[in-house]
């Protein structure tokens, strides 16, 4: 087999065999194949795309290319959830301590973020003493004694898809549906779970910016996941504003706690219980998904989900009391507020450049040798559709002094459109993809 005919024959817009795309991630994964063919391969299938076979034979190809996490230990339906990212996406930190409350055991791995703010293992580091390298062993013990257990990505899950990423990258190849949907699903399915929920955003703050594009890139994956003999189930959310007031790691830490007592900002909450709702159905807990609110709903009211929260943490070396008193968590004592230049209604806010602000003050990071600053963050004081005076807080940001604000100040100010009228109210779930 030769890979310029695989490259010739997927540029004539031929379907490409299960052997053939065997072939090329194999080879390619053990440097066999050079990049310049592959690039080749990644732009005809750009331009021709794969149709559903193809796709989960290369999701299948690349989550066989590594290691694969044996979660057969760990008693029960194991429950798995990814998000496609946002702003103010903590959905992790206050979603897994109440599923697991309700009997779903979270095996997780995940990994550090890249980009507006830290990912949940930085966020998680906002606890003092917190340990995210933990031996697969005690990860797999944690998630049977306490029902939940968060580790970073020791093994070498989906080596191909790494490769083969971050040469998309670099070859404007990124934006095919099959593609994406093969990047995330290789490594959902290597992480070992027995079901999937999978929070796909859309909007301005989201790598999908249409609901159509969402649409298409939920169903592909839930066609993935079930292909490969998963339960699978999208929920389409919207990322057209930050979600919740919280931007940045300690303070989304904050605001995940809250949300645990049930003192949460509406939106977060709202998106929280929703995932939580098919997180329990998934894992068999439930018939359906107001059975299954009805128990995360419990689960917060009984204090079970923060003792959850609490016990996980205490685990894995951090300091449980911070999760009782959550102004323990180090956020910075500096703070300035961004003031509205006029009195309206906030017609929208532009998420990116909530999260470009972010990551000006240290939040998050422009490459991976960065340093996060935990303690850095915004607190969003008003969100689309509210009024507000001349001269009234917008936001707070919270800096330290080895950063200059202004910039961040400056984009966070322009981020902000306030209007005369009162924009339309837009749901926060847009779609429910079975």
């Amino acid at each position: 087999m030769r890979m310029v005919d695989i490259i010739t024959s997927k540029r004539n817009g031929n379907e490409l065999t299960d052997e053939e795309i065997s072939f090329f991630v194999r080879g390619y994964t053990k440097g066999e194949i050079p990049d310049y063919q592959v690039s080749a391969l990644m732009m005809a299938i750009y331009f021709r795309g794969m149709n559903e076979r193809e796709t989960l034979t290369l999701t299948t190809e690349m989550e066989n290319s590594g290691d694969r996490l044996d979660l057969s230990a760990i008693k029960g339906i194991k429950v798995d959830k990814h998000s496609t990212g946002g702003v103010g996406d903590k959905t992790s930190l206050a979603l897994t301590p109440i599923v697991a409350a309700c009997g779903i055991p979270i095996a997780k791995m995940s990994g550090r973020g890249l980009g507006h703010t830290g990912g949940t293992i930085d966020k998680l580091e906002s606890f003092d003493g917190f340990n995210v390298s933990i031996s697969t062993e005690e990860f797999i013990n944690n998630v049977n004694n306490i029902g939940i257990s968060i580790m970073g990505q020791t093994a070498d899950l989906a080596p191909a898809d790494k490769k083969l990423y971050a040469l998309r990258d670099v070859t404007g190849t990124v934006e095919n549906m099959s593609l994406i949907a093969s990047s995330i699903m290789s490594k959902k399915l290597a992480a070992g779970a027995d079901a999937i929920v999978l929070d796909v955003k859309t909007g301005s703050g989201a790598f999908m910016k249409t609901l159509e594009d969402s649409k298409a890139l939920a169903e592909e994956m839930v066609r993935i996941g079930k292909g490969a003999g998963r339960k699978c189930i999208a929920i389409i959310s919207d990322m057209d504003q930050p979600l919740g007031s919280a931007v940045g790691n300690a303070i989304e830490v904050r605001e995940a706690i809250d949300t645990l007592t049930g003192k949460g900002p509406e939106d977060f909450t709202e998106l929280v219980m929703t995932l939580a709702s098919y997180m329990i159905m998934l894992g068999g807990k439930a018939s359906n998904a107001d059975e299954a609110r009805k128990m995360a709903e419990d689960a917060v009211k009984s204090g079970d989900a923060l003792n959850k929260l609490a016990a996980f943490v205490g685990a894995q070396g951090g300091d449980s009391d911070q999760v009782y008193h959550p102004e323990k968590l180090k956020v910075s004592e500096k703070s300035i507020a961004v003031k509205a230049e006029k009195s309206g209604y906030v017609e929208r806010i532009i998420c990116d450049e909530v999260g470009v602000a972010c990551m000006m003050l240290g939040g998050g990071r422009a490459s991976k040798e960065d340093e996060i600053d935990l303690s850095v963050g915004i607190k969003l004081m008003k969100k689309r559709g509210d009024h507000v005076e001349a001269g009234e807080d917008l936001a707070i940001v919270y800096y330290n002094a080895d950063k200059d604000p202004d910039e961040a100040l400056k984009k966070l100010s322009g981020a902000y459109v306030i209007s005369g009228n009162a924009p339309a109210k837009q749901d926060l779930i847009k779609m429910i993809i079975e």
